[in-house]
């Protein structure tokens, strides 16, 4: 960004007085252009044994296979976005049992959301974003042509927790490692889920 949105003058990067980041301001009438990170929702989508997969028709990373998931619009919550992504993207219609797991990948500013659904029904041919789409069971899953990292993870957890018979919550990083990526967990301690710690850190 080199202009600002609001007057038209020239925006310089620099540490507000009050904030200890370095932000886009303007120049001119002083407005401060936060940039934040992008929220990705999408879904598990679990038909009988098997989950939908798509393969992508579109790039990055065009032929390989993903969850249906994609960026959630202004207006809609992380729900609605993830059910919405899997009706656009593998033309199914779920009902969501839970959030299944929060991935952050600092190095490219994004949050992954990605719940667990019950396939309703599929209505014909993918979206056009999808080159096919397939119901697979853990044995079919194509582990060296999966679109993303957060895809990867997200699927090792599912089939660990589905073999342990019980289905958690996972929450952690995404760290990118020259050409791979490497998953750290997250857990809260107790102390920082407390309500006055909470409010502490929204102030």
């Amino acid at each position: 960004m080199n202009y600002c949105n609001h007057c038209g003058a020239r925006i310089e990067r620099r540490i507000p007085e009050g904030d200890n980041r370095l932000r886009e301001v303007c120049t001119a009438c002083g407005y401060i252009h936060y940039q934040n990170p992008k929220i990705v929702a999408g879904c598990i989508a679990e038909w009988g044994d098997r989950i939908l997969l798509c393969r992508r028709a579109i790039e990055p990373r065009y032929g390989l296979w993903t969850l249906p998931a994609g960026f959630m619009e202004n207006g809609e919550t992380a729900l609605e976005a993830a059910v919405r992504e899997t009706q656009e993207e593998a033309n199914a219609r779920v009902e969501v049992t839970g959030l299944f797991a929060l991935l952050n990948l600092p190095h490219v500013s994004q949050v992954y959301m990605i719940f667990r659904a019950e396939v309703i029904a599929v209505d014909g041919e993918p979206g056009p974003e999808s080159l096919e789409v397939q119901p697979l069971d853990e044995t079919s899953i194509p582990w060296d042509r999966l679109a993303f990292p957060t895809i990867l993870h997200a699927l090792r957890f599912y089939y660990s927790d589905r073999r342990a018979g019980a289905f958690g919550f996972h929450m952690g990083d995404i760290i990118k490692n020259g050409d791979g990526a490497s998953f750290v967990a997250r857990r809260a301690s107790p102390e920082e889920l407390a309500p006055g710690a909470i409010a502490s850190a929204h102030r």
